[in-house]
């Protein structure tokens, strides 16, 4: 069945209301490795109940409506869709604990041309569930390979999204290395996401994969700790955005590298490399740092 615009972008998304405690704050952090240094006590602020604060990339698995495009009335191809850009508006701290509400919709479907794919863009609002505050601002582009073309059966196609700026070519400016374990996924698919993609050896392999991936999500908060680190002080309220493209697959116990570029007020670039491959796993990095 092929995917019909005006329905996806209509999709009757009901809010998500979601408690998280101060439990599933330090297990996110967990997941993105911190606390692998017991005396450094920058990390143990997020993994560590005395005076717990939140790593703000925590907002991207908060108030999620789950794999809807799994449903078969979506008409989508889900087994051949690839997540891949992803970025985070954050417009206030998120709080150790607490309850929020996620609203998403669809506010783009972009053709490529038929049997090039087309681009699913979606957005997510997270809300403070108490007074209607917004948090953050949660956007993804799905990349769907197998329903491209629709345009041509006289569907409306949206123009695509604005291509991002591309990686400097010159050195950068800060360097951080960050170990992930080679139980990384295990540990990080407990804050919701729950392929089996992450953990099963025999989906892993069905998939193309020599062994089990870790989440493109987690990658993206790794390279934010890096951000959180080199460019805000370990401030959660200083980083505003962060937006990338997924490139390539990491495997769990790989090095990543985040490379980053000073653009100047506020903004950087940032590019991220499974060091052990030498290869870069997400590109056209952007971050917005506050002073």
């Amino acid at each position: 069945m092929a995917i019909d615009v005006t329905k996806l972008k209509n999709w009757p998304f009901q809010p998500v209301e979601q408690r998280y405690t101060e439990r599933d704050t330090m297990l996110y952090a967990l997941g993105l490795g911190l606390g692998q240094d017991p005396l450094d006590r920058e990390q143990l602020r997020f993994v560590y109940e005395d005076g717990l604060r939140a790593l703000p990339m925590m907002a991207v698995v908060l108030g999620y409506p789950g794999f809807w495009a799994k449903d078969p009335a979506t008409g989508i191809d889900w087994v051949r869709l690839l997540h891949g850009e992803q970025s985070l508006e954050l417009h206030a701290p998120l709080p150790a604990a607490g309850t929020v509400v996620g609203l998403t919709r669809v506010t783009a479907v972009v053709d490529k041309g038929a049997g090039k794919g087309a681009l699913l863009v979606a957005e997510r609002d997270i809300r403070d569930a108490a007074g209607g505050r917004l948090l953050a601002v949660s956007r993804s582009v799905a990349f769907l390979r197998g329903d491209g073309g629709f345009a041509a059966a006289g569907q409306p196609s949206d123009p695509p999204p604005p291509a991002p700026e591309p990686t400097p070519e010159r050195a950068p400016d800060l360097v951080c290395e960050l170990p992930t374990r080679p139980e990384s996924a295990l540990v990080y698919r407990l804050s919701g996401d729950y392929n089996p993609v992450h953990a099963d050896p025999a989906v892993a392999q069905a998939a193309g994969f020599a062994r089990p991936i870790l989440h493109g999500l987690c990658s993206f908060g790794i390279s934010g700790v890096a951000l959180l680190r080199l460019l805000a002080g370990w401030d959660p309220a200083r980083l505003q955005s962060m937006g990338c493209r997924f490139s390539a697959p990491v495997f769990p116990g790989e090095t990543l590298r985040v490379e980053i570029w000073h653009r100047g007020g506020g903004h950087h670039a940032f590019r991220t490399t499974a060091v052990e491959r030498d290869r870069v796993v997400l590109s056209h990095g952007s971050a917005r740092i506050a002073g």
